[in-house]
């Protein structure tokens, strides 16, 4: 049960960060919110501008939220903390207290205002069930011997009111999802986006511990399955091995032989499960204090969201998705945050816009795939946040 004291922290904890973000969106600043997995603990930088960037230095950049798109030669950027609150079990233990601190600007009373959040211009794209004809060439370039695997995405336009309140859902999405990296992020440059990926792609914690992740294979999940029992099909198993190979071939390439291998295991992911093999690495006993910062370069776009061979796989998803996926399957996350690093890849997420916003969701095609099925994975990975939009 839920004790008085609890609860009074959690109303206040929300109205620090309604009214933090209405106050730097009506200066028409950009902020980035996001929830730490595993734990109850939130962060929101506030920052005048954000700042384009060739790349990220995870190990001694500057602070900041990190914000990429799929392509990776388009434009990154870096939400800087030049304002960083943060939350743990609904307590604020970093940031401005109190709106008599010189630190903390005096917020007008926002109670009944809506934060007037940045909004990005529609670009067309090709209807859902284009998707299965999307799959079926890619199966044909797979039977060629052009590509290994792809991983075909599409998106979704649903219309929305202005009682759809961005951060009540962050928060359902906090709720939902303990596990996962969930983010509210909002800039002129990039737009609204809101999304809970389970996908490391990169940390760097205050240790000098590298982690990756190869997490793939997909299966509809209920809160009666046996986790040790499930039983994945040979598609699916194949797929997440292709994941695991191309994060070694990435260790190959720079000729570091000494990580720990942990699974794969079975993870829930709010409504699916997937397969999750863990790789770690440790920074100092190997000397390579760097290895977060090149790990991204050479991770990202991952086989689980591009396919393989990259070029191949990235040549035909740009000729033949019909979309721009824009930051739906790049990479985000904190950098330098407490001397940690966490970067997540841009999942199960939705972009926002006047009266609609956009839900994306991909799937990992191999030679045992079926069309009709992938597209049915699309539509599992899609409920998650559709269901946001029902309440």
């Amino acid at each position: 049960m839920i004790s008085t004291k609890e609860r009074e922290n959690t109303i206040r904890e929300k109205q620090i960060l309604k009214e933090a973000i209405t106050d730097a969106l009506n200066q028409g600043q950009s902020f980035s919110l996001w929830k730490t997995p595993g734990i109850n603990q939130k962060h929101l930088i506030l920052c005048s501008a954000i700042k384009e960037v060739s790349d990220f230095a995870l190990e001694d950049g500057a602070s900041g939220f990190a914000f990429a798109p799929f392509n990776p030669n388009e434009k990154k950027f870096l939400f800087p903390a030049d304002v960083h609150y943060q939350f743990e079990n609904e307590i604020q233990t970093e940031g401005p207290q109190g709106d008599s601190s010189p630190n903390r600007k005096s917020f007008t009373n926002y109670s009944n205002e809506k934060p007037k959040y940045h909004r990005s211009i529609i670009i067309e794209h090709h209807s859902s069930r284009d998707f299965v004809e999307l799959v079926k060439k890619g199966l044909r370039e797979i039977s060629a011997g052009q590509i290994e695997k792809a991983v075909p995405s599409r998106c979704e336009d649903i219309a929305v009111t202005d009682e759809f309140d961005l951060l009540q859902a962050f928060e359902v999405l906090c709720e939902r999802n303990p596990q996962a990296m969930v983010s509210l992020v909002s800039s002129p440059q990039t737009g609204t986006w809101l999304g809970a990926t389970p996908e490391l792609l990169v940390s760097v914690n205050n240790q000098n511990v590298f982690k990756t992740i190869a997490l793939a294979g997909t299966l509809a999940y209920s809160p009666e399955i046996d986790l040790k029992s499930v039983a994945w099909t040979q598609k699916e198993i194949e797929e997440q091995a292709l994941v695991c190979r191309y994060i070694i071939n990435c260790f190959k390439k720079i000729r570091l032989r000494e990580y720990e291998e942990h699974g794969p295991r079975t993870v829930v992911a709010g409504n699916v499960m997937h397969l999750k093999t863990i790789y770690e690495v440790d920074m100092s006993a190997t000397n390579f204090p760097q290895l977060g910062s090149v790990m991204l370069k050479l991770l990202h776009p991952t086989s689980a969201v591009c396919g393989m061979p990259f070029e191949n796989a990235f040549a035909f998803l740009k000729i033949n998705e019909g979309y721009h996926r824009e930051f739906y399957s790049g990479y985000l996350g904190p950098v330098q945050i407490n001397n940690e690093s966490q970067i997540f890849v841009n999942l199960r997420c939705m972009q926002v816009y006047k009266e609609s916003v956009r839900l994306y969701a991909g799937a990992g095609i191999t030679i045992d795939s079926d069309p009709e099925k992938e597209f049915e994975e699309t539509e599992m990975k899609m409920q998650n946040l559709q269901n946001l939009l029902t309440q």
